[in-house]
């Protein structure tokens, strides 16, 4: 991992550690992930932007399904390993410690657990208008085994 990811997963643990509080879990239709947010803070030097942090917990063989962030992603695995494979890119397996970018409305074809017997859990750090959510379906995407899961918001 580079100097400036390093950095960055240091911040977000830093950040979730210092937090001292839980909400409680979202969980998608279908079975998909499981999203705790964490926090939520409005950006002063962004206005009618904000940060969320959210841990995402997808349980041995779990996928999401094909969906786009409004905003600007940054993932960091804590745990486990997760296939993603965003638009115009072949899939890729990231592993404890890595560390990924999705840009606003890139389409993400694949998200899932490469385990069959082990859960993965990543931090992600995301920027989202004031009433944006977090994660939108893809029109016509369903879920893996499920309907399309409602918008996740903060």
């Amino acid at each position: 991992m580079n100097t400036n990811a390093s950095r960055l997963a240091a911040l977000l643990l830093a950040c979730v550690a210092s937090l001292g509080f839980a909400h409680a879990a979202l969980a998608h239709e279908g079975g998909e992930e499981s999203v705790q947010p964490l926090m939520k803070q409005a950006l002063g030097d962004a206005p009618g932007k904000n940060v969320m942090i959210a841990t995402v917990t997808l349980a041995p063989g779990q996928g999401a399904a094909p969906h786009l962030h409004p905003g600007s992603i940054f993932a960091y695995v804590l745990e486990g390993s997760v296939v993603s494979q965003l638009e115009g890119e072949p899939p890729r397996t990231y592993r404890q410690g890595e560390t990924w970018y999705e840009a606003p409305r890139v389409h993400h074809l694949v998200t899932r657990n490469a385990s069959t017997t082990q859960p993965a859990r990543l931090i992600v750090w995301a920027i989202v208008g004031e009433k944006e959510p977090i994660k939108l379906p893809l029109p016509g995407a369903p879920a893996p085994g499920a309907s399309l899961p409602k918008p996740v918001t903060p």
